[in-house]
């Protein structure tokens, strides 16, 4: 059975660069033998997260189809843009109901045992990787073992073709091969 990745984005924008890279990523990973499904927040709405709202009407539902999502995946793939050089709070705030515990289930059990490859795009010279660091910490300290390979695109709008493709052959290699990472340590780990 191939090793299954979730492939996701931590933008809302229909149409990021973050999305843009991620399906390249994405592209490695099933040509390295993976599962992927490519999901996007914006498919999975929540509000921000409130532990009194959660006691009362428990995980709405934007939460638990994500969660569902990462229970059935051994892999993450993470494209995430960098907002004032952080993450963005759409993709903390899914992190966070993400860790919840469900009905019968620990806290942290959408996370138990996974293995994640991020990456990031961004107009500026550093490629949103300040951004990726924070993302590593947080996912390291919920127990996901990351790659320690990542990939920062810089100026993506510069680099992306209007085809959707990188036009810098180096890079576009850099991001395929990412995905494949992934894809190969996610099996060997049977994560």
């Amino acid at each position: 059975m191939p090793t299954r990745i979730l492939a996701f984005d931590g933008s809302l924008r229909a149409d990021s660069w973050n999305r843009r890279i991620l399906l390249l990523a994405a592209e490695g990973a099933r040509a390295a033998g993976a599962e992927v499904t490519v999901t996007s927040l914006r498919d999975h709405p929540m509000p921000l997260f409130d532990e009194d709202l959660e006691k009362r009407d428990g995980a709405p539902a934007g939460a638990r189809s994500l969660k569902a999502l990462f229970l059935t995946h051994q892999g993450l793939l993470i494209a995430s843009p960098e907002y004032n050089s952080s993450i963005t709070a759409a993709l903390k705030n899914a992190l966070d109901w993400m860790s919840r515990g469900g009905a019968g289930e620990a806290p942290l059990a959408a996370f138990s045992g996974k293995t994640a490859a991020l990456l990031a795009a961004s107009p500026g010279a550093l490629g949103g990787l300040r951004g990726l660091v924070h993302l590593r910490a947080i996912l390291g300290n919920i127990g996901v073992l990351v790659l320690p390979d990542q990939v920062a695109v810089m100026r993506v709008h510069e680099a992306l073709a209007p085809d959707g493709t990188l036009k810098d052959p180096k890079v576009a290699g850099q991001v395929a091969a990412l995905g494949a990472a992934l894809a190969k340590t996610a099996a060997k780990l049977g994560r």
